[in-house]
């Protein structure tokens, strides 16, 4: 099949890379330029969206926010002028629900067919093709998409209508935020009280406090490598879409401001750019109690704050 990929960062690049191994036709294209790894691989680049479009049967997006969507879908050599009956625009992006439908109509108004289909597992699933995959849709799209989506994902469910997608992910990223949440405070917690907070997460993770949060992300927080997998700046802005939901639907998500919170605090210390697990440099910041004489080996948060 041929296929179109617009947005080649962290999580799209591994993602477009399987689907040309499977043996697809790719037509890509991303801001910054088609990376060599994935020309070398055969991948063809193309110089706007509405070029790949032109090309593929079924069009992915990979993009980082609400506007980049509507920017690649509707604007100038976008997505849109190409599209025709029998296509298919699939949204992996994490995006506004409510202006997810809205795209969803007015893509179907050039015959094409829409579906959302955000994803969670974070750079490690990308590249191990481990994605859980939440899809908004119709059952005609959803059955014919489906045989690519397993290519980039295990766990891959029809949610609903289109939109539906979009809002199990913003559920997901509330799930994700306020586990990290607990595992910093915990993990801060046992530091500052003089005991090696290495060992009680491995304690816990034996428990019913275990988690992929703290397997993964408790071991960043102890050994402070905070590179990039999900960005603080992208969860922030997942935060920001539940918060402008919930406004509008009458929920209350107390908790949810508060991990917003942290992630705002550790963006004006200039940290937006360092994974999410990094949310734990602010919690040790609030912390006003000395740390103890004596730290466990490489716990180096709240120390020099």
């Amino acid at each position: 099949m041929n296929i179109g990929w617009i947005g080649l960062g962290i999580m799209g690049l591994p993602m477009a890379g399987h689907l040309l191994a499977a043996g697809h036709t790719l037509f890509a294209h991303s801001r910054r330029g088609v990376p060599a790894q994935l020309l070398e691989a055969g991948a063809v680049a193309r110089n706007s969206p509405f070029e790949v479009a032109r090309q593929a049967q079924v069009i992915f997006l990979m993009l980082p926010d609400t506007p980049d969507v509507e920017r690649v879908l509707f604007g100038n050599h976008g997505v849109a002028e190409a599209l025709s009956t029998g296509k298919t625009l699939v949204d992996m992006s994490s995006i506004s629900p409510v202006a997810t439908r809205e795209f969803a109509l007015r893509v179907k108004e050039k015959g094409a067919n829409y579906m959302d289909a955000p994803v969670s597992g974070g750079e490690v699933g990308a590249k191990g093709a481990s994605l859980t995959i939440m899809c908004g849709a119709d059952d005609a799209t959803f059955t014919t998409c489906q045989p690519l989506l397993k290519v980039m994902g295990k766990n891959i469910t029809l949610v609903g209508d289109c939109g539906a997608g979009q809002t199990a992910k913003v559920a997901n990223q509330m799930i994700v935020a306020l586990n990290i949440e607990a595992v910093a405070e915990a993990l801060v917690f046992a530091q500052r009280s003089g005991v090696d907070a290495a060992k009680v997460r491995q304690a816990l993770m034996g428990g019913f406090a275990t988690s992929r949060v703290l397997e993964v992300h408790g071991e960043r927080m102890l050994q402070e490598t905070f590179q990039p997998g999900f960005r603080i700046q992208l969860h922030q802005k997942d935060l920001r879409l539940a918060l402008e939901t919930a406004e509008r639907i009458g929920a209350a998500l107390p908790a949810t401001k508060l991990a917003q919170s942290l992630f705002d605090g550790c963006a004006r210390a200039g940290e937006a750019q360092l994974d999410h697990s990094a949310m734990v440099r602010e919690i040790a910041r609030l912390g006003m109690s000395p740390a103890p004489a004596v730290s466990p080996a490489k716990m180096l948060i709240g120390l020099d704050v």
